[in-house]
Order: C-alpha cells, then structure tokens, then sequence
C-alpha cells in the first residue's frame, strides 16, 4: 500500500469540512466538549462500521467480478479529483439543520449519519478500493483498518469539537490558502492510486 497517500488522503478526509466536523463543532458549541464526546465516539463506531462494511463489499465484489476492480479504482480517483474540486469552491457553510432537542441522542446521531452522509460513504468506498484491496486479501487486515479509520473519526470529530472555535476562526481568515493546499495533496493522492 502507497502509505503517504493513504495517510494524506484519510487525513485530509477526515480533518476537512464536511458534515461530522461541523456538527461535532455545532454541538460543542451548544453542548459543551463532556456532552459532544459521546456524538464524536458515535462517529467513530458508525464510521469503522461503514468501512468494515465496504470492505466486507467490495471483496465479495471483486471476488464474483474480478473486472470490477479497475472501475472501482477509476472511481476512487475520480473522487478524490472531485473532492479536491470540492475543497477549492468550498465557501465555508455549516448549516447542518440538527435541532436542539438533539443532545439526549449525540451518540445515535453520530452513529448513524454515517449512514446518510454522502462524504462517509464515497470515502468508505475510495479508501477501500483504492488503498485496501489492492493490496490485502484478509480480513484481519480489514477489520484492522476499520478500526484505525473508526479513530481517525473520532479524532477528527473530536478536535473540531474542541478547537471548533480556532478552526472558524483560522478558516474564516486563511480559508483559500487552506483550500488550494488541501486540493492539491488530495490531486497528489489520485495521481499516486494511478502510479501504483
């Protein structure tokens, strides 16, 4: 497995904008950090959940269609370029339309947005055509990777909850700079799943 580009793209995935971060940032800000934990730790169940699941998926898949992997592939890089595209227009919304009476839930809610959020799902699918099965055939190594992935989420989730404030701040302030750098280490990813 090309270890840099896996680690820069769940890395940028993950840290980037997107619906777990600024509802884990929405809720610590209503909430409190104690109380959002409980959302962050949902997020990272739900999420090693998620990829387990594409794992398990995507093996059968190959297994029944072997032709099946270079498509897989083709769309996880198309992804990526469509992310990286994605990151340069982002303009910084984080309207995620969740009630207050949503604190008494933070955990099912964590756990199941996975479920629904179209950012989880395609990177579900991209890190696991792209990165897993091209080189691993086992399910330990699935479950394995399920489970670093499940605490990058919950890392991820966490530090937006807790430093939610900074990041609106810093973004607000350097959002094109941080943007253009996030698309291009997300081009050099792609680039790097094509060389492989």
């Amino acid at each position: 497995m090309p270890l840099l580009p896996f680690l820069l793209f769940v890395l940028i995935s993950s840290f980037t904008p997107g619906p777990n971060n600024f509802m884990a940032m929405s809720f610590a800000s209503r909430y409190g950090f104690k109380k959002t934990i409980k959302f962050c730790i949902g997020v990272g169940l739900g999420f090693f959940t998620l990829v387990l699941l594409c794992s398990i998926f995507n093996h059968l898949l190959i297994k029944v269609m072997p032709i099946i992997k270079t498509p897989l592939t083709i769309l996880g890089v198309s992804y990526m370029l469509y992310l990286a595209f994605k990151t340069i227009k982002d303009k910084g919304t984080n309207n995620n339309g969740i009630d207050n009476n949503a604190k008494n839930n933070l955990f099912v809610i964590g756990f199941f947005v996975q479920f629904i959020n179209p950012k989880g799902i395609l990177f579900g699918i991209t890190v696991v055509s792209s990165f897993i099965h091209p080189y691993y055939n086992s399910y330990i190594i699935y479950f394995i990777c399920s489970i670093f992935l499940g605490v990058v989420g919950i890392v991820s989730s966490s530090s937006w909850s807790l430093f939610g404030t900074i990041f609106q701040k810093f973004l607000a302030k350097y959002r094109s700079i941080f943007n253009i750098i996030m698309a291009l280490l997300l081009v050099y990813s792609a680039i790097a799943i094509i060389n492989h």
